[in-house]
């Protein structure tokens, strides 16, 4: 049947009148705020003995480009210098009589910066509020909010919005409310200071805020957040309880924490790699806004904007639509036709993969010495990882296509969305089509910053659902741009699976969006927990898709530490620590690792259609004892 087919190109949203600026900023995609500013003046050699704020007035020139700095590197929100610009804090400095000139000043500085670089209506402005303090004697008898009111109405017409921050209070919570009266069309948010529990020093805690703001008769605030605390590790666990009690967007701004003794040393731990790292777990558990606090500097943000904006860009992104005129449409090739594990995959029938990391040279041979030891063995595929941890390796498709050719065992190739644009992915998959590697995992891929080439820049046009989705396209004979490719391929589309997610609700809806853009199998990271991977495999039965969990031989209990701690989305029970600690030789170590490995598969192999062994280290020998 003949059809045309064009592209239906993404529109803007229509965005509803009623929506506020910070609203809509936050709607579009995961928002960038900026660092610390105490930070950044006490690093230009003004002491505490001074107030911060003042500078805005007297040296307007250092707090100009501390925000010039921040939007250098990425921040789409500029703070103002204006934290402790309430009448009772300035007091201290004999500053009160000055509050209105000093938050006037400080917005229009924040506001000139982004005027400056040209970023109007693209980079908001927030006006910073901090906790008014005990009045200093008995003469300061000045309700909190009329403080704060002040100062809301020297910032509220320069600014954005306000986030009133480091809320550590009921206090300080109520007083905000009650001032917020006095300005009924103001946008704000209200930021909480709390301990890993998301309670503060007087045990008061996310809940009781969270009863004050539903009681509260004036206008809600935009967006809550989390800022200050313990650090960027005490930080991830606030959140994990906030976004269970909220459904506002969550803003998150840890501070670098506190120095840890190593072999005597006291190190600060936040690097902005650090930093990074802990910011996707943020935005992964659904974090709209992710910036910094005390200590936090614009190396930090550079660092977070280079390598967590790529990654949820590609999340939202969404396929241009085709919508089919007239074109020759093909049918799709029925799974059991498309290759062996197809087939086997069809009949419901148990299969067995070997995932060999392919090597960091150009020789082969080793590889596919390994690929043949699992061919005599019986295993079904050879897995070939892309540039895992966002390494440098030979092509896994040159491996694939060595090892189908010399061998003659089936590949379940990776294809990662780091590292090309659609146009090189498609060619990619137009180039498995044409060699006869049909079976595809499609991955997001993890961002540059993991390997050892951390100034790389990952691409991220589209993250696996994407790709899924123009798989399944060229799988009935068009291309992304509609463009027909003669004949359809024949992948057998794979995804991957986290049972151990931080955000399980996030993983279920991912997994499930997958398989509806034409997912055929999945496969799972590294399953030590099995009580998890029965819950997601409960949670995902409806889906009635193949699912092929992956089983990694422990080597060592330093092994063991490292799958523990680095590799995202593997949970390692303390129970297994506790085996592979006791084990003392490391031959003891990895026997002891096997016997885990052969465990969990019988513990889970009626519940699942296949198992995936990794060799570790390249060890495809100790992969192969743990399939028998």
């Amino acid at each position: 049947m003949l059809y045309f087919i064009y592209l239906i190109t993404k529109k803007q949203p229509n965005w509803n009148d009623t929506m506020n600026c910070l609203q809509r900023k936050l709607a579009e995609s995961l928002v960038i705020f900026d660092g610390a500013i105490g930070t950044e003046i006490y690093r230009r050699n003004f002491f505490v003995n001074a107030s911060f704020e003042q500078l805005s007035v007297t040296n307007p020139d250092v707090i100009l480009d501390i925000h010039r700095q921040y939007l250098d590197a990425g921040a789409e929100v500029l703070t103002t210098n204006t934290f402790n610009a309430n009448a009772r804090r300035l007091g201290k400095f004999g500053l009160a009589d000055q509050t209105a000139t000093i938050n006037r000043a400080s917005a229009e500085l924040a506001r000139q910066a982004v005027r400056e670089a040209g970023l109007e209506g693209s980079v908001l402005v927030a006006g910073s509020v901090g906790p008014i303090g005990e009045p200093e004697s008995a003469a300061d008898t000045r309700s909190r909010d009329s403080i704060l009111v002040e100062q809301l109405e020297a910032l509220a017409p320069v600014v954005d919005f306000i986030i009133f921050e480091s809320l550590r209070t009921t206090i300080d919570l109520a007083a905000a409310l009650e001032a917020v009266k006095a300005f009924p069309e103001l946008v704000y948010v209200l930021s909480f200071a709390v301990d890993r529990h998301a309670e503060n020093h007087s045990g008061d805690g996310i809940s009781e805020f969270g009863r004050l703001i539903s009681t509260f008769p004036g206008q809600r605030p935009t967006a809550i957040g989390l800022n200050c605390g313990g650090g960027p590790e005490s930080t991830l666990g606030e959140l994990e309880i906030l976004v269970k009690r909220t459904k506002l967007p969550v803003i998150v701004q840890p501070n670098a924490g506190q120095p840890r003794g190593v072999d005597g040393r006291m190190i600060y731990m936040t690097s902005a790699e650090y930093f990074s790292t802990y910011a996707k777990r943020y935005a992964m558990l659904g974090a709209a806004a992710i910036g910094g606090c005390c200590g936090i500097t614009p190396a930090h943000i550079r660092e977070l904007a280079r390598t967590i904006k790529p990654l949820m860009r590609a999340e939202k992104q969404e396929l241009p639509k085709v919508e089919i005129v007239e074109c020759d449409l093909k049918e799709p090739v029925p799974l059991a036709e498309k290759s062996s594990l197809g087939a086997k995959l069809a009949a419901g029938k148990f299969v067995t993969s070997v995932e060999i990391t392919p090597p960091r040279g150009f020789d082969l041979a080793s590889t596919v010495a390994g690929a043949r030891k699992c061919k005599e063995a019986g295993i079904d595929a050879v897995n070939l990882p892309d540039g895992p941890r966002a390494s440098a390796r030979i092509s896994p498709f040159a491996a694939a296509v060595a090892i189908q050719q010399q061998v003659g065992i089936e590949t379940v190739l990776h294809c990662c969305c780091r590292d090309k644009s659609v146009i090189g992915l498609q060619a990619d998959l137009l180039g498995c089509a044409g060699m006869g590697i049909n079976n595809i995992l499609f991955i997001t891929g993890d961002p540059p910053k993991l390997g050892d080439y951390p100034f790389s820049s990952g691409v991220f046009d589209v993250d696996s659902i994407g790709l899924v989705k123009i798989q399944s396209r060229m799988n009935r004979g068009i291309d992304l741009g509609g463009k027909s490719i003669s004949a359809p391929t024949r992948a057998v589309i794979g995804v991957g699976a986290d049972p151990s997610a931080i955000d399980l609700e996030r993983e279920y809806r991912r997994t499930c969006e997958k398989v509806e853009a034409g997912a055929e199998f999945i496969i799972t990271q590294p399953v030590f927990a099995i009580e998890t991977l029965f819950a997601f495999l409960d949670r995902i039965a409806h889906l009635k898709t193949p699912l092929i969990a992956g089983i990694w031989p422990l080597v060592s209990y330093r092994n063991a530490e490292f799958m523990k701690t680095e590799v995202p989305g593997v949970v390692v029970p303390d129970a297994v620590m506790k085996r592979m600690a006791a084990a003392g030789t490391k031959e003891e170590q990895r026997e002891a690792g096997l016997e885990i490995a052969r465990e969990s598969i019988a513990a889970i192999r009626d519940r699942v259609q296949g198992i995936q062994v990794s060799a570790p280290f390249g060890n495809v020998d100790l992969a192969l004892r743990v399939l028998k």
